[in-house]
């Protein structure tokens, strides 16, 4: 047994550059572009007012009204894009400045969030599955690594193998989340313009908020499947220098 491992770096007599770190690179650039594009995005629609006047709490509120939803709460939470749906407890919680505002970015992004209520509210096959996928990921998302490099250190297929099992079910996750957000941005634009709350114009550019919103989903599915890369090739050429 020849191969050394330390920081990331391996070969038979010791370090070598390890030019799978390009992956995560341009993971990481990837994500970074993608959420350069949606800050961008969201805050110059933050700047521009609804012509109906209303907020995003209100507009959560009538969207859910006019899909038959009312075992709903919209409450406002703490924090910048914090907004999300929490279909325990059944709450749209949303960033203040979009429960509060009557931006095009608040509101779209509240009817986002209702997308994912009505989502729930008819039985949506991917939000369920990615609800029930939650416990396991979050410990594929923990543990994944350490027992990776721990296999890979001590040559222990059994256990690189179940590192790399482990990553491939968050990467699952963000697999069966793309199309939930979509989804969700979707309705959000059907029941924005079904209900009246904006004018066709003002959809229009609420669409570019959603569309650079899913776009860091894209990223990060893209970013996730590099990394995943990035062990499968470790783990075989660890394998190879057996």
């Amino acid at each position: 047994m020849h191969t050394i491992l330390l920081y990331g770096g391996y070969g038979g007599y010791g370090l070598y550059f390890d030019w799978t770190y390009i992956l995560i690179i341009l993971g990481a650039i990837l994500c970074f572009i993608a959420s350069a594009v949606m800050n961008n995005t969201a805050s110059k629609y933050m700047k521009v007012a609804s012509s109906s006047g209303i907020t995003g709490e209100q507009a959560a509120e009538r969207i859910l009204s006019a899909a038959g939803i009312y075992d709903v709460q919209v409450n406002a939470i703490s924090g910048n894009l914090t907004d999300h749906y929490d279909p325990r407890t059944k709450v749209v919680n949303l960033a203040e400045e979009s429960y509060g505002k009557t931006s095009l970015t608040g509101i779209g992004v509240a009817a986002h969030e209702c997308g994912h209520a009505i989502q729930d509210a008819q039985g949506y096959a991917p939000l369920k599955f990615r609800s029930a996928m939650v416990p396991v990921v979050n410990i594929g998302a923990n543990f994944s690594w350490p027992i990776f490099f721990i296999g890979l250190i001590f040559q222990m297929d059994v256990l690189t193998e179940l590192g790399i099992l482990l990553f491939s079910l968050a990467v699952l996750f963000q697999l069966v989340t793309l199309p939930v957000e979509i989804d969700a941005s979707h309705r959000a634009l059907k029941m924005l313009e079904s209900t009246g709350l904006m004018r066709e114009d003002e959809v229009k550019d609420t669409r570019k908020v959603l569309s650079a919103a899913a776009m860091t989903y894209v990223a990060a599915l893209a970013s996730s499947l590099l990394q995943l890369l990035r062990l499968i090739i470790l783990a075989g050429g660890n394998r190879r220098n057996d």
